[in-house]
C-alpha cells in the first residue's frame, strides 16, 4: 500500500513539475496564451527556477513517511516542506550567490535573540565560508548599530572571531532593518560591529522618487487609521511613531492582543490607504514608480504575532537593496534565481515574507530549527555538487 500510494504521489508531483516547466517557459510571452498554471492559479507569482518537486517528495517522503500514512492525508506542512526542498535543490546548482533571512522565528525564537550557542549561527558562518552572501532582512526599525548588535550578538561576535573567514568573507554580512530603510554593513573596526550605510550608497533608482513628505503625509494616513482601529475595538494598545514607520504594541508587555484583532487592524488599515492618494502596496508599485514624475509611497502593513506595524517598503525592497549592494560591491549581477530568501511568514494577508516573493525564490519555514533544517540540506546538497 505505502509503495502504491509513493508512485501516485510521486506521479502528482510530476505532473505538478511539468506545468511549472510550461509556466516558466511562457511567463514572459502570456499575453498571447496563458499557461495552463496560470489559468488554474491567476494569483501565481513569477518562478526564477524550475521546482523538482518529484525529487523533492521523495526526499521528504524518506523523513516524514508520508506514503506510510493511512489516514492522514498529505498536509499543509508536507506540502510547503516538498516545495522548500524543491527549491534548494534548484538553487544549489551553482546559481546561490545570495540568502537572506526574517530575525524573528526565522532566525530566533519571537522577541528573543541570536545567541552565540544557536545551532544557526555555525550554520551561516558555512555559508559565509561558501561565498554566500547573507543579508538578514527584517522588520525591526533600529536606527543605531547597538540595538541591532543586541539582537544578532551571537552572529557577529562569531564572524569577528573566526579563523576560517577571510575579511572580504566577513564584509558579506548586511543588516538590513525596517524591512527597507536602514542598511548597516559588518564592520570590524566599528563599535558593535555594524557600520552604519547612508540612504544614499544604497536606495535603489526608484526608491530615491520617494519623497520625504509624501511618506510622513502616508503615516500620518496610517496612524489614523490605527487609532481608529484602537479606539474602534477597545485594544489594549499604545501607537508608535517612527520616521519610516508606524505601529501599536501592547499597552502592557505581559498583554497579548488576540491574533483576529491584529489582523482586522493590518486589514483595515492597509485598505484605507490603498483608497488614499498616498500609498500603494509595495510589490504593485514596481511597474509604475519608474513612469510617474511622483510616484506614490509603497508601504507594507504585516501581523508581528504580536503588534501591528506599517513600514514604508516592505521586504521585496529590502531584498533587492541586498542584491543590488552586493551585486556593485562584487562586480557580478545577483538577480530573483541568484537569491534565496527564508521567512516564517508568507500568508498572503498581512504576512512581510509574502513580498520577497516576487524578487527571488523563498523558503517558507516555521521555528528556527526549520531554518537549521533547511541550512543542513542546503550544505549537504552544496557538498554533494562539489564532489
Amino acid at each position: 500500500m505505502a509503495e502504491e500510494a509513493h508512485r501516485r504521489y510521486a506521479e502528482i508531483m510530476r505532473d505538478v513539475e511539468a506545468m511549472i516547466e510550461d509556466h516558466i517557459a511562457r511567463q514572459n510571452h502570456e499575453e498571447v496564451f496563458p499557461s495552463k498554471l496560470r489559468m488554474l492559479v491567476p494569483t501565481a507569482g513569477p518562478f526564477f527556477t524550475r521546482l523538482p518537486l518529484e525529487a523533492a517528495f521523495k526526499y521528504q517522503d524518506r523523513k516524514r513517511n508520508i506514503s506510510f500514512r493511512r489516514y492522514v492525508a498529505p498536509s499543509f506542512n508536507d506540502v510547503r516542506l516538498i516545495l522548500n526542498s524543491a527549491q534548494v535543490m534548484a538553487v544549489t546548482n551553482g546559481a546561490l550567490q545570495l540568502a537572506t533571512f526574517d530575525g524573528d522565528v526565522t532566525l530566533y525564537d519571537d522577541g528573543q535573540s541570536l545567541e552565540p550557542s544557536s545551532p544557526v549561527v555555525p550554520r551561516l558562518l558555512d555559508l559565509l565560508k561558501k561565498g554566500i552572501k547573507i543579508g538578514i532582512v527584517t522588520a525591526a526599525g533600529y536606527t543605531t548599530a547597538d540595538r541591532y548588535y543586541e539582537r544578532l550578538h551571537g552572529l557577529l561576535d562569531a564572524i569577528a572571531a573566526s579563523t576560517e573567514l577571510d575579511p572580504s568573507q566577513k564584509q558579506n554580512l548586511v543588516i538590513m532593518g525596517g524591512e527597507a530603510n536602514y542598511l548597516f554593513e559588518f564592520s570590524l573596526s566599528a563599535p558593535h560591529l555594524l557600520a552604519h550605510v547612508p540612504r544614499e550608497r544604497w536606495l535603489t533608482p526608484e526608491m530615491t522618487h520617494w519623497h520625504e513628505e509624501d511618506i510622513a503625509a502616508l503615516l500620518d494616513v496610517a496612524e489614523g487609521a490605527l487609532k481608529d482601529c484602537v479606539r474602534a475595538m477597545n485594544l489594549p494598545a499604545t501607537i508608535v511613531r517612527k520616521d519610516r514607520a508606524v505601529g501599536i504594541i501592547p499597552s502592557d508587555p505581559d498583554i497579548r492582543i488576540a491574533r483576529e484583532s491584529l489582523e482586522e487592524t493590518v486589514l483595515v488599515v492597509q485598505r484605507i490607504l490603498e483608497l488614499s492618494s498616498l500609498g500603494v502596496p509595495a510589490s504593485s508599485s514596481r511597474t509604475s514608480s519608474s513612469t510617474i514624475a511622483r510616484p506614490r509611497i509603497p508601504f507594507c502593513a504585516f501581523n508581528g504575532g504580536r503588534d501591528v506595524f506599517v513600514d514604508i517598503g516592505d521586504k521585496s525592497w529590502g531584498v533587492t537593496v541586498c542584491q543590488q549592494w552586493f551585486s556593485s560591491t562584487g562586480g557580478t549581477r545577483i538577480g530573483g534565481e541568484n537569491t534565496l530568501h527564508v521567512g516564517d511568514q508568507f500568508l498572503s494577508a498581512g504576512s512581510n515574507d509574502f513580498k520577497a516573493r516576487s524578487v527571488g525564490t523563498t523558503a517558507w519555514i516555521a521555528s528556527p530549527a526549520e531554518t537549521v533544517e533547511l541550512l543542513d540540506e542546503l550544505a549537504d546538497l552544496m557538498q554533494k555538487r562539489l564532489s
